[in-house]
């Protein structure tokens, strides 16, 4: 994947219709401070397109970022903060199930898990949510370069056992300061944008 353009095209808030695209999306969702902002930008080569909010848990939108015209990466407000009202969270989750159903072109969701640390009840709540509104994640294990290069391989079960993944689960090790998993990220990234394109002209073809 090579980014020639990108660019935050539509925001969406609690009350916001879900945008009828005609592009596939790729969601990412997380924990607040997990470095879901860190990763976003540095897939689209930026410095700060994503921002991160002041307040952590107090960004209540759905972001859109156009990609060379070819996909969007969608940037879901990030959950678990503890000091974020009942309300508020119960909004969250609405706005968030609302996507997650109505969305006719996301393709993929990328889950953000802090490496260094057990998943959390929250973590775990969300994988579990994801997959039953009939999406797969894939997660990204973040923050890779706060631990040692010994221990990745113990933290990447740490992960796996948190969330109870199955086994065909990807979990690809990713740190926003060396920018080590960037790759495998588009690699994957390329192989759903490709996979969409061959059924689009297989269904062409039927026809």
């Amino acid at each position: 994947m090579v980014i020639k353009k990108v660019s935050l095209e539509t925001v969406i808030g609690v009350t916001s219709k879900i945008p009828e695209n005609q592009m596939p999306e790729i969601a990412f969702a997380g924990k607040s401070n997990v470095g879901k902002s860190s990763l976003i930008n540095a897939l689209m080569n930026r410095k700060s397109l994503a921002r991160t909010s002041a307040q952590p848990g107090k960004t209540q939108t759905i972001n859109f970022y156009n990609i060379n015209d070819d996909l969007y990466f969608v940037d879901l407000p990030g959950y678990g903060y503890a000091k974020v009202s009942l309300e508020a969270k119960e909004k969250w989750g609405k706005m968030v199930e609302r996507y997650l159903k109505k969305s006719r072109q996301l393709r993929a969701v990328f889950l953000l898990i802090d490496i260094r640390h057990d998943p959390s009840v929250n973590d775990r709540q969300m994988y579990e949510w994801i997959c039953a509104n009939g999406y797969h994640p894939i997660i990204i294990a973040t923050k890779l370069d706060k631990i040692n290069r010994s221990q990745i391989q113990k933290h990447i079960k740490m992960v796996k056992q948190g969330l109870s993944v199955d086994k065909n689960t990807v979990v690809i090790p990713f740190s926003a300061v060396s920018k080590q998993g960037r790759d495998e990220i588009y690699a994957l990234i390329d192989k759903i944008i490709s996979n969409e394109e061959h059924n689009m002209q297989k269904d062409a073809e039927e026809q």
